[in-house]
């Protein structure tokens, strides 16, 4: 990957962390607030501000691990072990995030939402479950291409060897 790309992609990753960072900061108390003027009960605020704390957390693993990621892509050291950790990090964080969301839907559907913006919310649930379930597939590419680097070096230390 090129340089310019690494880079492009770590301001990228700069700017969410800083949004994140004002997110939990500065939103999250403003809808506390704005939820207790609308007559809220605390039970279903604290729930709803949680979700989006651990919403905005997972958020913020899953652009660690990314620029994790970015600096073994660098060295030229992403085919090995290490690249693991983060890559089950993202596994995990999107995860969550896909079940935060399919919460957030069930919390919606006793209330006054439509049943659409449900469904929709829903959709959103699986369409997050399924990137989710493509990263694991990657994973498994991830370790065939590690195998096959594994067996390259072996093959070359035979040859060498030999000659």
């Amino acid at each position: 990957m090129r340089s310019v790309t690494i880079t492009a992609l770590r301001v990228v990753i700069a700017l969410s962390l800083a949004g994140a960072i004002a997110v939990q900061a500065v939103l999250l108390p403003l809808l506390w607030n704005d939820l207790a003027d609308a007559g809220v009960a605390v039970a279903l605020r604290v729930t709803v501000i949680a979700m989006a704390a651990v919403g905005v957390l997972s958020l913020q693993v899953f652009a660690v691990c990314v620029w994790r990621l970015l600096g073994l892509v660098r060295r030229g050291a992403v085919f090995t072990p290490r690249a693991f950790r983060d890559v089950d990090a993202i596994i995990g964080a999107i995860s969550v995030a896909a079940a935060l969301v399919f919460g957030f839907a069930v919390l919606l559907a006793p209330g006054d939402a439509a049943p659409g913006i449900v469904g929709l919310i829903c959709g959103l649930a699986l369409v997050l479950a399924g990137i989710a379930l493509l990263v694991v597939v990657l994973r498994m590419l991830l370790r065939q291409a590690i195998a096959r680097e594994d067996e390259a070096r072996t093959l070359r230390a035979e040859l060498g060897e030999v000659i």
